[in-house]
């Protein structure tokens, strides 16, 4: 498994528009990241990106995994690499169950090779691993007989993500936006069970957010500033905490040629349907 995540000079455009303007991180294995930059900065197109969404285009810049470039692998070959996304609006998928859902996944990740229409991993071993997951996380049995998403409130449909991130093992988790439209109470539910998933398994998790409120219990070792399509500013949960109490403004002072690119960057209406 990858033990370390390395984004250089990545560059990213959509529809022609410049939206990453040469972001630097390295994440490595049981570190705690968040992203943290107001709303257009391109926070969620670093996670579309990183995971192969084909609307976005790297123009520039790498991504590897242990020096395995990532953006020459198609989406699901980057999952079976260790990369996950948690969606910050999960799509329902009506007919499929949350558990013949994550048997496939599953299957696929841990046996690459497999081929459609070959075995998947024995119905007992999935049962006994999912009974333990779901008791970990406080999830009701009766959940994993639903279709995945179809009915969902936003709570449980974050709970859902969390629940494929401990079924999945990755070695790299991006969490984006998990704490949207979740009140207080979903909030820390979810964040409790992306805490156990992280310390068990040693996942790296990068937690892209708006706001500090997740922070306080997902608490980051690492915080950083995507502002005009650049990370400008990084440090520890002293961090999130300044930009709780002060907001952006000192960030726009501080950097005047990131807060130009910023102001350009101001999402409109195309580009947030698009994810942006």
């Amino acid at each position: 498994m990858s033990n370390v995540l390395s984004i250089t000079n990545l560059h990213v455009s959509i529809d022609g528009k410049e939206i990453l303007k040469g972001v630097d991180l390295t994440i490595r294995r049981g570190e705690l990241h968040a992203l943290m930059g107001p709303n257009g900065s391109g926070k969620s197109t670093l996670s579309y990106a990183l995971m192969g969404h084909p609307n976005y285009e790297v123009t520039e810049g790498s991504v590897t995994l242990d020096g395995k470039n990532l953006l020459e692998l198609e989406s699901n070959e980057r999952a079976k690499a260790g990369l996950f996304l948690a969606f910050q609006y999960p799509t329902s998928i009506p007919g499929v169950t949350v558990a013949n859902f994550l048997r496939h996944a599953v299957t696929n990740i841990r046996h690459p090779e497999r081929k459609e229409g070959e075995e998947l991993i024995p119905m007992r071993e999935f049962r006994k691993e999912i009974k333990e997951r779901m008791d970990e996380l406080g999830m009701d049995p009766e959940f994993a007989r639903r279709y995945l998403n179809e009915g969902f409130s936003g709570g449980e449909k974050k709970r859902a993500e969390v629940l494929q991130l401990a079924m999945l093992r990755p070695a790299f988790a991006i969490l984006d936006e998990t704490d949207s439209g979740l009140d207080i109470d979903a909030v820390r539910i979810v964040s409790e069970g992306v805490n156990k998933v992280a310390t068990r398994d040693a996942t790296g998790v990068l937690v892209i957010t708006h706001y500090q409120r997740i922070l306080k219990y997902i608490k980051p070792q690492f915080v950083h500033v995507l502002f005009g399509g650049r990370i400008v500013e990084s440090g520890g949960y002293e961090l999130a905490e300044l930009l709780d109490a002060k907001g952006y403004d000192w960030v726009r002072e501080k950097h005047p040629d990131a807060a130009k690119d910023e102001d350009e960057l101001e999402p409109k209406p195309d580009l947030v349907k698009a994810g942006f």
